[in-house]
Protein backbone atom coordinates (compact mmCIF):
# COMPACT_ATOMS: atom_id res chain seq x y z
CA UNK A 1 0.00 0.00 0.00
CA UNK A 2 1.15 3.51 -0.82
CA UNK A 3 2.11 6.03 1.99
CA UNK A 4 -1.39 7.43 2.53
CA UNK A 5 0.27 10.04 4.66
CA UNK A 6 1.48 14.18 3.49
CA UNK A 7 5.16 13.92 3.98
CA UNK A 8 4.71 17.59 5.13
CA UNK A 9 2.41 16.89 7.55
CA UNK A 10 3.73 14.24 8.60
CA UNK A 11 7.20 16.31 9.83
CA UNK A 12 5.17 18.75 11.39
CA UNK A 13 5.51 18.39 15.32
CA UNK A 14 2.81 18.27 17.25
CA UNK A 15 1.99 21.69 19.46
CA UNK A 16 3.95 21.79 22.66
CA UNK A 17 1.55 23.49 23.99
CA UNK A 18 -0.74 20.35 24.13
CA UNK A 19 1.29 18.08 25.61
CA UNK A 20 0.99 19.43 29.19
CA UNK A 21 -3.25 20.00 28.42
CA UNK A 22 -3.21 16.41 27.49
CA UNK A 23 -1.31 15.45 31.31
CA UNK A 24 -3.82 17.44 33.11
CA UNK A 25 -6.55 16.30 32.09
CA UNK A 26 -5.23 13.05 32.22
CA UNK A 27 -4.63 13.60 35.99
CA UNK A 28 -8.53 14.50 36.54
CA UNK A 29 -7.29 16.17 39.79
CA UNK A 30 -9.01 18.83 41.81
CA UNK A 31 -5.82 20.54 43.05
CA UNK A 32 -4.27 21.07 39.64
CA UNK A 33 -4.05 24.42 38.29
CA UNK A 34 -3.80 25.16 35.24
CA UNK A 35 -1.67 28.58 34.54
CA UNK A 36 -1.02 27.18 30.72
CA UNK A 37 -4.05 28.90 28.60
CA UNK A 38 -4.33 32.04 26.74
CA UNK A 39 -7.85 32.44 27.33
CA UNK A 40 -9.63 34.88 29.32
CA UNK A 41 -11.49 34.08 32.48
CA UNK A 42 -13.85 36.36 31.57
CA UNK A 43 -17.85 35.42 30.30
CA UNK A 44 -18.29 37.14 27.06
CA UNK A 45 -19.75 40.34 27.94
CA UNK A 46 -23.65 40.20 28.51
CA UNK A 47 -24.57 42.68 26.01
CA UNK A 48 -22.59 40.85 23.22
CA UNK A 49 -23.91 37.08 24.21
CA UNK A 50 -27.43 39.13 24.05
CA UNK A 51 -26.85 40.46 20.88
CA UNK A 52 -25.60 36.78 19.70
CA UNK A 53 -29.01 35.54 21.10
CA UNK A 54 -31.51 37.97 19.53
CA UNK A 55 -29.70 37.03 15.99
CA UNK A 56 -31.13 33.21 16.66
CA UNK A 57 -34.62 34.60 18.03
CA UNK A 58 -34.74 36.83 14.71
CA UNK A 59 -34.13 33.14 12.63
CA UNK A 60 -30.63 34.80 11.56
CA UNK A 61 -29.37 31.08 11.18
CA UNK A 62 -28.30 31.40 7.66
CA UNK A 63 -25.18 32.02 6.04
CA UNK A 64 -23.46 35.05 5.16
CA UNK A 65 -21.66 36.28 2.16
CA UNK A 66 -18.38 34.78 2.19
CA UNK A 67 -16.61 37.93 3.17
CA UNK A 68 -18.67 38.52 6.04
CA UNK A 69 -21.81 40.48 7.02
CA UNK A 70 -21.44 43.71 5.45
CA UNK A 71 -22.17 45.33 8.61
CA UNK A 72 -19.81 43.66 11.08
CA UNK A 73 -16.79 44.69 8.32
CA UNK A 74 -18.33 47.98 7.77
CA UNK A 75 -17.74 48.34 12.10
CA UNK A 76 -14.24 46.82 11.21
CA UNK A 77 -13.29 49.70 9.41
CA UNK A 78 -14.68 51.79 11.63
CA UNK A 79 -13.11 50.51 14.78
CA UNK A 80 -9.94 50.71 12.60
CA UNK A 81 -10.30 54.05 12.01
CA UNK A 82 -10.78 55.09 15.18
CA UNK A 83 -8.37 53.26 16.94
CA UNK A 84 -5.29 53.38 14.47
CA UNK A 85 -6.20 56.01 11.77
CA UNK A 86 -6.49 53.55 9.34
CA UNK A 87 -8.90 53.71 6.46
CA UNK A 88 -10.00 50.71 5.04
CA UNK A 89 -12.97 49.38 2.19
CA UNK A 90 -14.99 47.18 3.55
CA UNK A 91 -16.36 45.61 0.28
CA UNK A 92 -12.87 45.16 -0.91
CA UNK A 93 -9.75 45.37 2.18
CA UNK A 94 -11.69 43.65 4.90
CA UNK A 95 -12.35 39.53 5.21
CA UNK A 96 -14.51 37.94 8.15
CA UNK A 97 -12.57 34.56 9.22
CA UNK A 98 -12.76 31.77 11.69
CA UNK A 99 -10.25 32.78 14.16
CA UNK A 100 -7.43 34.46 13.84
CA UNK A 101 -5.76 31.06 12.98
CA UNK A 102 -7.92 31.18 9.94
CA UNK A 103 -6.30 34.36 8.34
CA UNK A 104 -2.92 33.37 8.96
CA UNK A 105 -3.06 30.37 6.88
CA UNK A 106 -5.27 31.56 4.13
CA UNK A 107 -3.08 34.44 4.06
CA UNK A 108 -0.17 32.74 3.76
CA UNK A 109 -1.11 30.81 1.65
CA UNK A 110 -2.21 33.29 -0.79
CA UNK A 111 0.82 35.06 -0.40
CA UNK A 112 3.82 32.34 -0.82
CA UNK A 113 4.79 30.85 -3.99
CA UNK A 114 6.84 27.04 -3.69
CA UNK A 115 10.40 28.25 -1.82
CA UNK A 116 10.33 31.57 -0.82
CA UNK A 117 10.82 32.32 2.41
CA UNK A 118 9.04 34.10 5.37
CA UNK A 119 10.73 35.62 8.18
CA UNK A 120 9.40 34.42 11.47
CA UNK A 121 10.20 35.65 14.92
CA UNK A 122 10.45 33.50 17.97
CA UNK A 123 9.46 33.22 20.46
CA UNK A 124 6.20 33.30 18.80
CA UNK A 125 2.57 31.57 18.14
CA UNK A 126 2.93 28.07 17.45
CA UNK A 127 0.71 28.10 14.11
CA UNK A 128 3.14 30.55 12.41
CA UNK A 129 5.82 28.12 11.43
CA UNK A 130 3.79 24.96 10.43
CA UNK A 131 1.23 27.20 8.22
CA UNK A 132 4.08 28.55 6.23
CA UNK A 133 5.41 25.00 5.81
CA UNK A 134 1.73 23.90 4.69
CA UNK A 135 2.46 27.00 2.31
CA UNK A 136 5.02 25.54 0.43
CA UNK A 137 7.46 28.17 2.24
CA UNK A 138 10.54 27.94 3.76
CA UNK A 139 10.63 28.61 7.63
CA UNK A 140 13.51 31.71 8.67
CA UNK A 141 13.57 31.73 12.05
CA UNK A 142 14.49 35.10 13.70
CA UNK A 143 15.53 33.92 17.58
CA UNK A 144 14.79 37.08 19.28
CA UNK A 145 16.60 37.73 22.66
CA UNK A 146 15.91 38.53 26.12
CA UNK A 147 18.17 41.75 26.39
CA UNK A 148 16.27 43.26 23.65
CA UNK A 149 12.64 42.62 25.69
CA UNK A 150 12.15 39.90 22.92
CA UNK A 151 11.51 42.70 20.95
CA UNK A 152 12.33 42.43 16.80
CA UNK A 153 15.21 44.82 15.47
CA UNK A 154 15.48 46.10 12.08
CA UNK A 155 18.86 45.05 12.22
CA UNK A 156 17.46 41.16 12.78
CA UNK A 157 15.42 41.25 10.10
CA UNK A 158 18.10 43.10 7.76
CA UNK A 159 20.29 40.30 8.41
CA UNK A 160 17.94 37.87 7.74
CA UNK A 161 16.54 38.66 4.30
CA UNK A 162 17.68 36.89 1.41
CA UNK A 163 16.44 37.47 -2.51
CA UNK A 164 14.14 34.63 -1.72
CA UNK A 165 12.20 36.40 1.59
CA UNK A 166 9.14 37.37 0.63
CA UNK A 167 6.64 37.91 4.19
CA UNK A 168 7.68 38.60 7.14
CA UNK A 169 5.41 38.11 9.93
CA UNK A 170 4.99 40.51 13.06
CA UNK A 171 3.82 39.03 16.01
CA UNK A 172 3.30 41.76 18.23
CA UNK A 173 1.69 42.17 21.45
CA UNK A 174 3.57 38.76 21.72
CA UNK A 175 2.64 35.63 22.55
CA UNK A 176 3.98 34.26 24.71
CA UNK A 177 6.41 36.99 25.91
CA UNK A 178 4.58 39.38 26.43
CA UNK A 179 6.69 42.18 24.65
CA UNK A 180 5.15 45.02 22.45
CA UNK A 181 6.88 46.83 19.19
CA UNK A 182 6.56 50.73 20.00
CA UNK A 183 6.48 53.19 17.33
CA UNK A 184 10.52 53.89 16.84
CA UNK A 185 10.61 50.09 16.62
CA UNK A 186 8.39 49.64 13.95
CA UNK A 187 9.79 52.45 12.02
CA UNK A 188 12.57 50.79 11.70
CA UNK A 189 11.58 47.17 10.66
CA UNK A 190 9.55 49.29 7.91
CA UNK A 191 12.43 50.80 6.60
CA UNK A 192 13.93 47.30 6.01
CA UNK A 193 10.49 45.63 4.37
CA UNK A 194 9.74 48.83 2.10
CA UNK A 195 13.45 48.73 1.24
CA UNK A 196 13.35 44.85 0.36
CA UNK A 197 9.77 44.58 -0.43
CA UNK A 198 8.46 42.56 1.92
CA UNK A 199 4.69 41.79 2.61
CA UNK A 200 4.23 42.07 6.54
CA UNK A 201 1.53 39.89 7.96
CA UNK A 202 1.14 41.32 11.41
CA UNK A 203 -1.05 39.52 14.08
CA UNK A 204 -2.56 42.21 16.00
CA UNK A 205 -4.76 40.13 18.19
CA UNK A 206 -3.38 41.58 21.57
CA UNK A 207 -3.49 44.71 20.50
CA UNK A 208 -6.16 46.44 22.88
CA UNK A 209 -4.49 44.25 26.23
CA UNK A 210 -1.15 47.11 26.10
CA UNK A 211 0.24 48.30 29.31
CA UNK A 212 2.17 51.14 28.61
CA UNK A 213 0.48 53.73 26.19
CA UNK A 214 -1.46 53.01 22.97
CA UNK A 215 -0.97 50.01 20.56
CA UNK A 216 0.30 50.94 17.09
CA UNK A 217 -0.41 49.11 14.11
CA UNK A 218 2.24 49.04 11.61
CA UNK A 219 -0.04 49.66 8.82
CA UNK A 220 -0.79 53.11 10.04
CA UNK A 221 2.86 53.81 9.34
CA UNK A 222 3.84 55.59 5.83
CA UNK A 223 4.27 53.40 3.08
CA UNK A 224 3.24 50.36 5.00
CA UNK A 225 -0.62 49.86 4.56
CA UNK A 226 -0.25 48.78 1.07
CA UNK A 227 2.15 46.22 1.83
CA UNK A 228 0.38 44.71 5.09
CA UNK A 229 -2.11 42.32 5.94
CA UNK A 230 -3.65 43.08 9.09
CA UNK A 231 -4.59 39.94 11.40
CA UNK A 232 -7.03 40.88 14.54
CA UNK A 233 -10.27 38.88 15.85
CA UNK A 234 -12.40 38.90 19.05
CA UNK A 235 -10.97 36.15 21.33
CA UNK A 236 -8.43 38.19 23.07
CA UNK A 237 -10.01 41.73 23.78
CA UNK A 238 -13.72 40.65 24.23
CA UNK A 239 -13.23 37.01 25.56
CA UNK A 240 -14.87 35.86 22.89
CA UNK A 241 -12.72 32.70 21.89
CA UNK A 242 -15.26 29.65 21.77
CA UNK A 243 -17.28 31.78 19.39
CA UNK A 244 -14.61 31.45 16.81
CA UNK A 245 -14.11 35.12 14.96
CA UNK A 246 -11.44 37.16 13.16
CA UNK A 247 -10.43 39.50 10.73
CA UNK A 248 -7.96 40.10 7.84
CA UNK A 249 -7.61 43.73 6.61
CA UNK A 250 -5.37 44.60 3.50
CA UNK A 251 -4.69 45.28 -0.11
CA UNK A 252 -7.63 44.29 -2.27
CA UNK A 253 -5.48 42.08 -4.64
CA UNK A 254 -4.58 39.78 -1.64
CA UNK A 255 -7.71 39.76 0.08
CA UNK A 256 -10.03 38.51 -2.90
CA UNK A 257 -7.35 35.79 -2.87
CA UNK A 258 -7.52 35.18 0.79
CA UNK A 259 -11.81 35.53 0.00
CA UNK A 260 -11.60 32.37 -2.54
CA UNK A 261 -9.48 30.32 -0.03
CA UNK A 262 -11.71 30.86 2.34
CA UNK A 263 -14.58 30.24 0.06
CA UNK A 264 -13.91 27.00 -0.85
CA UNK A 265 -12.58 25.97 2.66
CA UNK A 266 -14.87 27.32 5.05
CA UNK A 267 -17.65 29.22 2.91
CA UNK A 268 -18.54 31.95 5.90
CA UNK A 269 -17.98 32.46 9.46
CA UNK A 270 -21.26 32.06 11.76
CA UNK A 271 -23.92 34.24 11.44
CA UNK A 272 -24.07 34.02 15.17
CA UNK A 273 -20.74 34.87 16.17
CA UNK A 274 -20.92 37.80 13.36
CA UNK A 275 -23.92 39.26 14.78
CA UNK A 276 -22.54 39.43 18.27
CA UNK A 277 -19.29 40.81 17.05
CA UNK A 278 -21.25 43.81 15.43
CA UNK A 279 -22.50 44.78 18.43
CA UNK A 280 -18.53 43.71 20.36
CA UNK A 281 -17.23 46.82 17.85
CA UNK A 282 -19.94 49.24 18.51
CA UNK A 283 -20.14 49.24 22.24
CA UNK A 284 -17.64 46.76 23.59
CA UNK A 285 -15.15 49.60 24.66
CA UNK A 286 -15.67 49.59 28.12
CA UNK A 287 -15.71 46.38 28.76
CA UNK A 288 -11.82 45.98 27.08
CA UNK A 289 -11.00 48.93 30.00
CA UNK A 290 -12.48 46.58 32.53
CA UNK A 291 -10.64 43.57 31.69
CA UNK A 292 -7.34 45.26 30.33
CA UNK A 293 -7.80 47.00 34.14
CA UNK A 294 -7.94 43.19 36.18
CA UNK A 295 -4.97 41.52 33.52
CA UNK A 296 -2.89 44.51 34.40
CA UNK A 297 -3.49 44.17 38.35
CA UNK A 298 -2.60 40.51 38.05
CA UNK A 299 0.60 41.62 35.98
CA UNK A 300 1.90 43.56 38.29
CA UNK A 301 1.63 40.79 41.50
CA UNK A 302 3.26 38.60 38.81
CA UNK A 303 6.45 41.04 38.08
CA UNK A 304 6.45 41.52 41.79
CA UNK A 305 6.26 38.08 43.12
CA UNK A 306 8.87 37.19 40.62
CA UNK A 307 11.50 39.63 42.33
CA UNK A 308 10.59 38.20 45.50
CA UNK A 309 11.65 34.75 44.49
CA UNK A 310 14.68 35.57 42.75
CA UNK A 311 13.64 35.07 39.25
CA UNK A 312 14.63 37.19 36.66
CA UNK A 313 11.91 38.41 34.13
CA UNK A 314 11.69 41.33 32.14
CA UNK A 315 8.81 43.26 32.24
CA UNK A 316 6.18 42.64 29.40
CA UNK A 317 3.83 45.43 28.45
CA UNK A 318 1.42 43.23 25.95
CA UNK A 319 -1.29 40.34 26.44
CA UNK A 320 -1.61 38.40 29.29
CA UNK A 321 1.97 36.31 29.48
CA UNK A 322 4.73 36.62 31.80
CA UNK A 323 7.88 34.95 30.78
CA UNK A 324 10.13 34.09 33.40
CA UNK A 325 13.61 33.08 33.14
CA UNK A 326 14.61 29.45 34.86
CA UNK A 327 18.56 29.14 33.43
CA UNK A 328 19.99 29.49 37.22
CA UNK A 329 18.14 26.20 38.17
CA UNK A 330 20.63 24.14 35.03
CA UNK A 331 17.09 22.58 33.98
CA UNK A 332 15.83 22.72 30.57
CA UNK A 333 12.22 24.53 30.25
CA UNK A 334 11.02 21.64 29.33
CA UNK A 335 12.55 19.48 33.01
CA UNK A 336 11.10 22.27 34.86
CA UNK A 337 8.11 22.53 33.68
CA UNK A 338 7.26 18.41 33.99
CA UNK A 339 8.69 18.28 37.47
CA UNK A 340 6.36 21.67 38.97
CA UNK A 341 3.09 19.83 37.72
CA UNK A 342 4.66 16.24 39.29
CA UNK A 343 5.36 17.90 42.56
CA UNK A 344 3.09 21.16 43.35
CA UNK A 345 0.58 20.49 40.55
CA UNK A 346 0.71 23.68 38.79
CA UNK A 347 0.82 23.29 34.67
CA UNK A 348 2.83 26.10 33.06
CA UNK A 349 3.77 25.77 29.60
CA UNK A 350 7.83 25.39 28.72
CA UNK A 351 9.35 28.29 26.54
CA UNK A 352 10.79 25.94 23.83
CA UNK A 353 6.62 25.07 22.78
CA UNK A 354 7.18 28.52 20.81
CA UNK A 355 10.95 28.32 19.46
CA UNK A 356 14.05 26.95 20.26
CA UNK A 357 14.50 30.85 21.36
CA UNK A 358 12.16 29.63 24.34
CA UNK A 359 14.58 27.62 26.00
CA UNK A 360 15.24 28.85 29.16
CA UNK A 361 11.73 30.59 30.27
CA UNK A 362 8.47 29.63 30.63
CA UNK A 363 5.05 30.94 29.74
CA UNK A 364 2.52 31.83 32.22
CA UNK A 365 -0.80 32.92 31.19
CA UNK A 366 -2.42 35.29 33.66
CA UNK A 367 -5.77 35.36 32.06
CA UNK A 368 -6.93 33.72 35.63
CA UNK A 369 -8.49 35.01 38.74
CA UNK A 370 -5.96 36.60 41.11
CA UNK A 371 -7.11 34.11 43.78
CA UNK A 372 -5.87 31.30 41.87
CA UNK A 373 -2.99 32.81 40.73
CA UNK A 374 -1.71 33.54 44.15
CA UNK A 375 -2.12 29.66 45.49
CA UNK A 376 0.01 28.77 42.19
CA UNK A 377 2.93 31.21 42.87
CA UNK A 378 2.66 30.22 46.57
CA UNK A 379 3.57 26.64 45.11
CA UNK A 380 5.98 28.17 42.61
CA UNK A 381 7.92 29.59 44.98
CA UNK A 382 8.01 26.15 47.82
CA UNK A 383 9.35 24.62 44.32
CA UNK A 384 11.87 27.30 43.80
CA UNK A 385 12.97 27.03 47.01
CA UNK A 386 13.50 23.27 47.05
CA UNK A 387 15.16 23.73 43.67
CA UNK A 388 17.97 25.86 45.29
CA UNK A 389 18.22 23.70 48.19
CA UNK A 390 18.79 20.85 45.43
CA UNK A 391 21.19 22.92 44.06
CA UNK A 392 22.90 23.72 47.45
CA UNK A 393 23.05 20.32 48.46
CA UNK A 394 25.00 19.00 45.12
CA UNK A 395 27.46 21.59 45.25
CA UNK A 396 28.57 20.78 48.99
Amino acid sequence: MKNPLSEAVVHIKPSGIRKFFDIVSEMNDPEVISLGVGEPDFDTPWHIRDEGIYSLERGRTHYTSNSGLMELRQEVCNYMYRKQGISYDAAQEVLITVGGSEAIDIGLRALINPGEEVLIPQPSYVSYEPCAILAGAKPVIINLKAENEFRLTAEEVENAVTDRTKVLILPFPNNPTGAIMERKDLEAVARVAIEHDLIVMSDEIYGELTYKGKHVSIASLPGMKERTVLINGFSKAYAMTGWRLGYACGPAAIIQQMMKIHQFAIMCAPITSQCAAVEALKNGDDDIVEMCTAYNQRRRYLLNAFREMGLECFEPYGAFYVFPCIRQFGMTSDEFATRFLAEEKVAVVPGTAFGESGEGFLRISYAYSLENLKVAIGRMDRFVKKLRAENEKGQS
